[in-house]
């Protein structure tokens, strides 16, 4: 008689417990135990905080937000790059149970009305403009639609500085802090949802703040670590990954600059000693070849991460060589789960680093289950890879049917990648059940990019899939039939058209006009076909 096959069903065990605090206890438990230790350092502006005084400047903002009125559960939006205040907001609304909604700096103006509303944000924390975007022209044009919007305040203008300069009685900031609970919603984070419009994953303080911890512990961080943080605070990336990876292990946040710069992140963490450095691949790929690489001098990076798109070999096996990153990690994650749920380990070999996702995290269950029955199949053969655990999101945002689609009644969080899990517990991503398209990092669903050319008056259908992209992972090609009579679209007038209204990495690169599109016999569109035509039509290459 054989022995049954081994399910495709791992559990992080782990001799190190959850935290079961908030995350300003959290951070006050730091503070108390190395206060003087460098806590933020903008390197842009040379500015500096030890723990001691980014505490004191997180209970000032806090105290100012509780003075505007704001309350436990109250929804304030933050719209800016990285910079120091982004971070200060993030610990002083999670001290007082505001919740902090996370505003992508790449969106336009209906992108913007659309989280305002959805997420009925009372107060908006905005930086004044970057890159071409003017983020105070693009407010104005949408805030008398958002009836919920009490105020905003511009960083750097006397606004928000007299939030910082309120004073306030401590009294009342730790006794708010005390009335609330780790299962407390304490964040928003939208991604791009199928329907067309973004959906607000909604994460706890015991969310985020244990999954900032274990992923800081697997990359071995203590209070000496320095960890440089080119990423986006507005994705988990940044503020768990990052941030909260650093303060809940005493380490030290490096802003390298308020967008990526290769040049800037290289100086950074060559002037500030970092020891762990970020990034999506081609953030690496961009550092590595930047014809002043070789005058940094990078000896004292010793791990990383590199997530957010699969790792080309050779683009690992240079981080490690000529970075000197011979810790570096790859992390597997989405939104939904806060985000890590798979790691790879410091000392795993090189090619479990570039061909898989890792295994699974301390205090997390995964497994690989049929799409279609739901049931568990065996090591090596791919299904629908799902996750359960501290991590998975409390819901999305006033969205219970968008919930019940994306967990099932078991709290399982089907994440729509088809994955195959080896003998020894470890991932490799081998697709997506869905369309979802990776450019760069970013997560781009083609339905609400199809939606939006609908609206093209000369568009009466639209189809939008991903092809290969050396640089990019992944870009955006659009099939479109147009109303009879019209002239034809190129992709220079789709992006004329889309400029101001979609994020610039949700505009689609390539535009192809067709009579029609591959069907199945049900009427179903044959995307799988389409990518194929397409890379023919195009010429490129599969990587």
């Amino acid at each position: 008689m054989t022995s049954p096959a081994v399910p495709s069903y791992a559990s992080g065990t782990s001799d190190v417990p959850l935290l079961g605090d908030t995350i300003g206890d959290n951070l006050d438990r730091t503070v108390a135990a190395d206060p003087e230790r460098e806590a933020l350092v903008d390197v842009a502006t040379g500015r500096r905080w030890t723990y001691a005084a980014f505490r004191a400047d997180v209970d000032a903002l806090a105290l100012g937000l509780l003075d505007s009125g704001l309350t436990k559960g109250d929804r304030v939006g933050i719209w800016a790059p990285n910079m120091p205040e982004w971070t200060l907001l993030q610990y002083a609304t999670a001290k007082i149970g505001v919740v902090l909604v996370n505003i992508n700096p790449a969106y336009r103006t209906h992108e913007l009305e659309f989280v305002l509303k959805q997420a009925g944000v009372a107060t908006l924390v905005s930086a004044s403009s970057f890159k071409t975007s003017d983020y105070e022209a693009m407010i104005g044009e949408v805030r008398g639609n958002c009836p919920d919007l009490r105020s905003v305040v511009i960083i750097g203008t006397a606004e928000w500085d007299a939030l910082l300069a309120v004073g306030g009685d401590p009294a009342v900031l730790a006794e708010r802090q005390a009335a609330l609970s780790p299962d407390d919603p304490i964040n928003i984070q939208y991604t791009s949802g199928t329907t067309g419009f973004p959906k607000g994953a909604t994460l706890s303080h015991h969310n985020i703040l244990n999954n900032g911890y274990s992923v800081g512990a697997l990359c071995g961080y203590t209070p000496e670590d320095r960890v440089c943080i080119p990423v986006p605070f507005y994705h988990c990336f940044g503020m768990v990954m990052g941030n909260l990876a650093c303060t809940s292990n005493g380490a030290t946040m490096v802003i390298p600059a308020q967008g990526f710069d290769p040049l800037a992140t290289l100086k950074a963490v060559a002037q500030e000693r970092c020891t762990s450095l970020y990034g999506v691949p081609t953030m690496f790929i961009a550092e590595l070849n930047h014809p002043d690489f070789e005058s940094f001098d990078l000896s004292s990076l010793r791990t990383g991460i590199m997530a957010g798109s699969p790792c080309p070999v050779e683009v690992m096996k240079q981080v490690v060589a000529r970075m000197g990153m011979e810790e570096v990690t790859i992390c597997y994650g989405m939104t939904e789960t806060s985000p890590v749920s798979m790691q790879t380990r410091r000392d795993d070999t090189l090619e479990q680093r570039v061909s898989t996702v890792g295994r699974v995290h301390p205090h997390l269950e995964i497994k690989i289950v049929d799409p279609d029955s739901g049931l568990t199949l065996p090591r090596g053969e791919p299904g629908e890879l799902c996750t359960r655990g501290y991590s998975v999101m409390l819901g999305y945002w006033e969205q219970p049917d968008k919930t019940a689609e994306s967990i099932d009644a078991a709290r399982w969080m089907h994440t729509g990648d088809i994955g195959v899990m080896d003998a020894d517990g470890y991932v490799m991503i081998t697709g997506r059940i869905k369309d979802m398209v990776i450019r760069g990092g970013e997560n781009v669903y083609p339905r609400e990019i199809e939606e939006f050319l609908y609206t093209h008056p000369d568009v009466v259908d639209a189809q939008v899939i991903g092809v290969p992209d050396d640089r990019y992972g992944e870009e955006l090609c659009a099939w479109v039939i147009l109303r009879e009579g019209a002239d034809t679209l190129t992709p220079e007038s789709v992006r004329e058209f889309a400029t101001g209204k979609l994020a610039h990495y949700k505009i689609p690169r390539y535009v192809l006009v067709v009579d029609e599109f591959p069907m199945t016999v049900t009427g179903k569109v044959r995307k799988v076909e389409m990518r194929e035509k397409s890379v023919g039509l195009l010429e490129l290459h599969t990587p």
